[in-house]
């Protein structure tokens, strides 16, 4: 016989038994969500907390709109920018930009406040002087000492013996190169020089002229579709082709710069008609020449003067069509082990069209769009992994906004 009592002895061990069971689950879930809340708690504190150190070599457009992009990602202790060129050479330069709506956006999330800045507004593009915009970024960053350890070193050359005067405990963790496609950066950082060189499937040539008798202002870029030219004295028949609803699309035009200083693009895109072959492969230099000399005076400004035989005299163009190519760094991120410091490369240091229509300020622009999440990730990086996804992420990037300048550059900055 079984007694009531081993019944109720039995049934009140089991009670423990799951009492137990659900106590010690419930205590090592708190104990977890704790370890979680507190390590979710220091992760985020140290992110928050979180500074690097960047040094940025060339004070370019592209450079100093890089050096914003560090002091807007709230993750730089100390900002450096070293130029070899002295603030006067820099800030004197004529040449004129031309910010395209992509860029205008991109600068205006950045704080660049354009009312404040001398130029003109076009088909929501901002054209203003490159020494005027260099000055506008320059006064920005002396505003953010506050902020941010900001030294400019203007005169000074990034050399090896440059770097080895950096105390080590004073290294940057991010070194951006933007020197240009002249500079020797990535050559003192043992970064590969090799370019990818691609067509872009369109052929260009250029002109440049400069009148000294004519103001240094903005002006809105002229445009012009669908050209063709006369060229029956030199045995090319181009009528028939103009009339001919196979041929393919003719050539645009693009004036551009300021009166003293102009400039003009002709391009087309990559066809075999017979007045393309003819000026791809034409001896006589003075043929385009006069080909940019009647585009001008067809397609200027009311206000400025006709070009005449002395201004014609002076002007500089290419000696015939050539393919339009985009060169850019297979290598345009590194890591430097020893020194624990992530390299990005920049604007024409990275990407240069041989084609000159003042489209490198922007390609630059476009570089800089993965700036800030690149500073980010590795300012709160906790090993190298971390660090190499970042410079693989801003890779990824990099090739991105070549490929999709070579699909579509061309057409947003001439053929539209």
């Amino acid at each position: 016989m079984v007694s009531g009592d081993g019944v109720g002895s039995t049934g009140t061990a089991e009670e423990q038994h799951q009492t137990l069971v659900y106590d010690t689950a419930v205590s090592t879930l708190l104990a977890v969500a704790v370890y979680v809340v507190v390590k979710v708690s220091v992760d985020s504190l140290r992110q928050w907390r979180a500074r690097v150190s960047v040094l940025i070599v060339g004070s370019g457009p592209v450079g100093l709109t890089a050096a914003l992009v560090a002091v807007r990602s709230g993750k730089v202790l100390k900002l450096t920018i070293v130029d070899e060129r002295y603030r006067s050479s820099l800030l004197c330069r004529p040449q004129q930009i031309a910010l395209d709506p992509r860029s205008v956006r991109f600068l205006l999330g950045l704080g660049v406040d354009f009312d404040n800045m001398e130029g003109c507004w076009h088909n929501e593009h901002f054209f203003t002087r490159i020494g005027v915009f260099q000055e506008y970024l320059l006064s920005i960053l002396e505003q953010k000492k506050q902020e941010v350890q900001v030294k400019v070193q203007l005169g000074t050359k990034f050399t090896e013996d440059f770097l080895r005067r950096i105390p080590r405990a004073e290294w940057p963790r991010v070194i951006v190169v933007a020197d240009g496609s002249c500079g020797d950066s990535c050559s003192v950082l043992g970064i590969s020089s090799d370019y990818t060189v691609e067509s872009c499937h369109a052929y260009g040539a250029n002109a440049a002229i400069e009148r000294l008798d004519q103001r240094q202002v903005p002006t809105p870029e002229i445009r012009a579709h669908s050209l063709y030219f006369d060229l029956s004295a030199y045995g090319v028949e181009s009528v028939r082709e103009h009339r001919n609803p196979t041929a393919k699309p003719g050539f645009h035009l693009k004036i551009y710069g300021t009166f003293r200083n102009r400039y003009m693009a002709l391009v087309c895109r990559a066809n075999d008609t017979k007045m393309v072959r003819f000026l791809r492969h034409t001896a006589n230099s003075s043929i385009m020449k006069n080909v940019f000399h009647q585009s001008f005076n067809a397609y200027k400004t009311d206000i400025e003067p006709r070009l005449n035989d002395m201004t014609l005299y002076h002007m500089q163009c290419s000696r015939r069509l050539f393919e339009i190519q985009l060169s850019h760094r297979r290598v345009s991120a590194a890591f430097i082990e020893g020194d624990n410091v992530a390299v990005t490369v920049e604007g024409e240091a990275a990407r240069v069209l041989n084609f000159d229509t003042g489209c490198g300020v922007n390609l630059g622009m476009r570089g800089l769009e993965s700036m800030g999440a690149f500073i980010y990730k590795t300012a709160t990086a906790v090993d190298q992994n971390d660090i190499l996804d970042a410079l693989s992420a801003k890779m990824q990037h990099s090739r991105r906004v070549s490929e999709d300048f070579k699909s579509t550059g061309l057409t947003d900055s001439m053929f539209s």
